[in-house]
C-alpha cells in the first residue's frame, strides 16, 4: 500500500475513474469508501495454482506461438485471488498475466465473464475468455510498455 501511495503522490500514475482524475489520496478513497475494501484491476494476474491455463506453456509458445483462435470457445476459471477485486467488463479488455514466482509474464488480453466474491475469506474467483495472445516478441515489449517494475520482470 505504501509503494502505491508513494507512486500516486509522486505523480507516477495518471489514473482516471469514471472520467475523474484521481488525487494522491485516491488509494485511500478506493480502498476504504464507506468501510469497504475493493481493489480495482485492469490486469488478471494468476498463477497455475489460481487457474492459469495449463495449455499455455511458454516454452511451447516459443516454438509454435499460440493464438486466441486456438481457445476461441474455451472458458477458463480462476480462483482465490487475494482481496475483493473488480475488473473491467466486456467489451473492455483486461491484461492477462501469468504470475511465475512473483514475476509477471504478459500473455495477452482477456474478457472477464464472471466474478464471485468470498467476503469471509476476502478472495475473488471467476471466469474469463482469452481474446488475444501476444507473440513472443510482444510479450517482451509488453513489460517495457506496461510495467517497467524491475521486481516483477520475467526474464525472457
Amino acid at each position: 500500500m505504501a509503494k502505491l501511495a508513494d507512486a500516486y503522490a509522486s505523480g507516477a500514475y495518471d489514473r482516471k475513474v469514471m472520467g475523474v482524475q484521481l488525487s494522491p489520496a485516491a488509494p485511500i478513497i478506493n480502498k476504504f469508501y464507506m468501510g469497504s475494501f475493493i481493489e480495482i484491476n485492469d490486469t488478471l494476474r494468476i498463477s497455475k495454482e489460481q487457474g492459469f491455463p495449463v495449455e499455455l506453456d511458454y516454452e511451447k509458445h516459443l516454438i509454435k506461438p499460440f493464438a486466441a483462435q486456438d481457445f476461441k470457445d474455451k472458458i477458463f476459471e480462476f480462483k482465490d485471488k487475494p482481496e475483493i477485486r473488480i475488473y473491467k467488463i466486456p467489451p473492455v479488455r483486461n491484461f492477462f498475466v501469468q504470475d511465475v514466482d512473483g514475476k509477471w509474464l504478459y500473455w495477452g488480453l482477456v474478457h472477464i465473464l464472471e466474478i464471485h466474491h468470498n467476503y469471509v475469506n476476502k478472495t475473488t474467483s471467476g471466469k474469463f475468455k482469452i481474446i488475444y495472445i501476444n507473440t513472443p516478441d510482444e510479450m517482451k515489449k509488453a513489460f517495457e510498455l506496461i510495467d517497467r517494475n524491475p521486481e516483477t520482470k520475467f526474464d525472457l
